[in-house]
């Protein structure tokens, strides 16, 4: 035993491979149970929550997808198909573009893990239908984008489920008929778009479209389409112009409609061209169209009568719709402008020029059936008082005017200053004291030498000052103290009565 202790043990040559490998094994086992991080796929771009791979010509979806994607661009690629639950791994995915590519149809779940998804884009596609099952998990989706593609049908339920689309856009496309009767299962309380211009649709039920609620008739884009031209469609798409809409406003000249089935290229533009329809007569809903006034600022209660209508019951609420084509449920909007009691009227708290415009008033039995209850057009004036107070101020302004400029040309422009100058004395009446001052105006020499008069022999301006001592009849005044001896010939003397009224009018002080 002691010898056999002591002895070296015998080297195996394969220990050291098995050391190897069994670290390896540990290394294997360490990379998997770590978690691994997020690549980006190649050819395509990521940022924080983006994913961009487009125009990268990409036959297929890349695989290992970042899972913190929420928009993903694949438009302008060389997709044929998606397969079902492709998007299992973008739990956050909120955006997905996938226009400019050659898909033809979707698989039953191809979206069935995308409930958070919003948006949609997939025009641009080769899309021939609109099925059911298509849309039917995005419960999430308010924008849906399939305009350029090859659809010829939609079914009727293809939105049903869609609670919160507020946009659809089916442009230019090549449907020839269209569910509008579904459309109340479009959430029509939120839908704002609904877009199916440049289409081949040849017929519309104008019923329907006609009681539709304003915030979808506002949106509901049908032009460039070969429809037969009737009045009912004419006199609904005045109606549409008449309140603002912005479908038929902004695209006036490119409603177009068929004349005739027989002829080819018989469209015309019948709004632009409205002398074709001058025989048809107003439709029954704008018969029932109440006019108000309001001055600014006063309060409006518009009521509707409901005794006419037949599908009112207790469960029965209502909505208002309003010239923005926003609709208002009870108790009223946000701000507490817009009020809806429970007997279905709208009260206006304050009156206010933009709040002019046609009100709907609605009742609703169910959230799909609904009856259209009145309309009101409501025309919001400025009060009369305002315009009377700014007439009376300018007149006011105008006669201070006149008055100042009549006290200017009486001080300014009459002849004579002096009140009493201005009265031609009696014969044998003494001049007056201002006659003496007046004549000092007159350029004309003096004829006769006066007593009590000095003049000197340089030219000076002559001051004469009345004083009130009289001889023998007539005013002696004195003279200044420059004048020479009373005898001089230059001397000025006092005029007779009559040179001193004729001098009166002279503006030039006398000289020697």
């Amino acid at each position: 035993l002691p010898s056999t202790m002591s002895s070296p043990v015998p080297a195996d040559p394969l220990w050291p491979l098995v050391a190897k490998l069994f670290l390896l094994l540990l290394q294997l086992c360490a990379t998997r149970a770590s978690p691994q991080p997020h690549r980006c796929p190649t050819a395509c771009i990521c940022t924080s929550d983006l994913l961009s791979c487009s125009r990268q010509m990409l036959l297929r979806v890349p695989q290992a997808l970042p899972p913190t994607t929420t928009t993903l661009d694949l438009s302008h690629n060389n997709l044929t198909q998606l397969h079902d639950r492709w998007l299992a791994a973008l739990p956050h995915l909120e955006a997905l573009h996938i226009s400019h590519n050659q898909i033809r149809n979707l698989p039953p779940r191809a979206f069935h893990n995308a409930s958070f998804l919003r948006h949609l884009d997939m025009s641009s596609n080769y899309l021939h239908a609109v099925e059911t099952h298509y849309f039917e998990a995005l419960v999430s989706l308010e924008e849906l984008l399939l305009y350029n593609n090859r659809i010829t049908r939609v079914d009727e339920n293809a939105f049903a489920k869609l609670s919160g689309l507020r946009k659809v856009y089916l442009s230019w496309n090549n449907l020839t008929t269209f569910p509008f009767h579904a459309v109340q299962g479009l959430g029509i309380y939120n839908l704002r778009t609904l877009d199916l211009s440049s289409n081949s649709l040849h017929s519309i039920p104008v019923e329907v479209l006609a009681a539709l609620p304003e915030n979808i008739g506002n949106g509901l884009y049908l032009h460039n389409n070969p429809i037969r031209c009737s009045c009912p469609l004419y006199l609904m798409l005045q109606r549409w112009n008449q309140q603002g809409f912005s479908s038929v406003k902004d695209f006036f000249e490119e409603h177009t409609c068929k004349v005739s089935d027989n002829v080819p290229r018989s469209l015309v533009k019948f709004l632009k061209h409205s002398h074709m329809f001058e025989n048809c007569s107003a439709g029954v809903e704008d018969a029932h169209l109440s006019h108000l006034e309001a001055m600014v600022g006063q309060p409006i209660l518009l009521t509707c009568n409901t005794s006419n209508t037949s599908l009112l019951h207790a469960a029965t609420t209502y909505m208002w719709i309003t010239p923005r084509h926003e609709p208002v449920k009870p108790p009223g909007n946000s701000n507490h402008s817009l009020e809806v009691y429970h007997n279905g009227s709208l009260r206006i708290a304050m009156a206010k020029p933009w709040l002019s415009g046609v009100y709907v008033g609605l009742a609703m039995n169910s959230p799909y059936n609904f009856s259209r209850m009145c309309e009101f057009n409501v025309t919001v004036l400025y009060p009369k008082p305002a315009e009377e107070t700014f007439s009376t101020g300018l007149t006011t302004l105008l006669g201070c005017i006149v008055s100042l400029v009549l006290v200017i040309i009486y001080l300014y422009l009459t002849p004579c200053r002096c009140l009493g100058c201005c009265k031609k004395p009696a014969p044998l009446s003494p001049p007056q004291e201002c006659s003496a001052q007046s004549s000092i105006l007159s350029t004309t020499p003096p004829a006769t030498d006066g007593p009590n008069r000095k003049a000197s022999a340089n030219k000076h301006v002559v001051f004469l000052e009345p004083i009130r001592e009289t001889q023998n009849g007539k005013i002696r005044l004195a003279l200044g103290e420059d004048f020479p001896d009373p005898k001089h010939p230059k001397v000025l003397q006092v005029k007779s009565d009559s040179e001193s009224i004729s001098s009166v009018f002279s503006d030039t002080p006398i000289v020697s």
